[in-house]
């Protein structure tokens, strides 16, 4: 697997290099934004490790130059703790933010997660996760055990059908709201909490517990369909 890591600080990319190298990843760098999105054309990158803050072009800049035309997955990491910077990365089209300093377990942990096969709604009418089964197409939920249909309100369903469709991925709250309720609603994080937690009594085995619904403190939310 091919990882293009792009960042300006040539410590970082050093030790980048030869980490993810000594866990057989292919190793492509780019030091200023311009080169990231050359290398990403010319390279063919499994997954683009970004740097906010670097010259020519800023992360922000890649991010919304590559999603125009690539879909490849995109792992921010900066050293910016303000979350507002996240939101922006991952509203114009990052899949994921570690913040510096990080563990090279953490960092491990999240290029697996976002380059981990997972079914979608895309190409897989069924998704199964715990004890539930989601059919995309006939909208139904059931569980796996006893075979009982769950019941979910169109708002429930529309916000569970978002959060299929990006495994593993942080979907932030403004990116929910919008979908399921529209625009004018991108502010009313309560509705979006109050909903979250009703799925979750429904669909998680220890809702106060939850292991496939994640809050983002700040952010957002991530599905995942398989927890470590």
């Amino acid at each position: 697997m091919k990882i293009l890591v792009a960042d300006d600080d040539p410590q970082i990319l050093r030790a980048l290099r030869i980490t993810l190298g000594a866990y057989d990843y292919t190793v492509v760098t780019a030091d200023d934004g311009a080169a990231a999105i050359r290398k990403t054309v010319d390279e063919h990158p499994d997954l683009l490790v970004l740097d906010l803050g670097m010259p020519k072009l800023d992360g922000i800049e890649v991010i919304e130059g590559l999603r125009g035309w690539s879909q490849v997955p995109i792992l921010v990491v900066s050293g910016r703790l303000d979350s507002a910077d996240k939101v922006r990365a991952l509203d114009a089209g990052a899949d994921d933010y570690v913040t510096k300093p990080f563990s090279t377990e953490e960092l491990l942990a999240r290029i697996r997660a976002l380059t981990r096969r997972v079914p979608s709604s895309a190409g897989t009418p069924e998704i199964s996760f715990a004890d539930v089964s989601v059919d995309l197409p006939a909208k139904q939920v059931s569980r796996v055990s006893d075979r009982q249909s769950i019941r979910l309100t169109p708002t429930e369903w529309r916000l569970l059908e978002v959060l299929l469709e990006n495994p593993n991925r942080l979907v932030t709250q403004q990116t929910l709201l919008t979908k399921v309720w529209g625009p004018h609603h991108s502010r009313d994080t309560g509705y979006l909490r109050l909903y979250v937690g009703q799925l979750r009594k429904k669909l998680e085995p220890d809702p106060s517990q939850p292991k496939h619904i994640l809050t983002e403190a700040g952010m957002g939310y991530r599905f995942v369909p398989e927890p470590a």
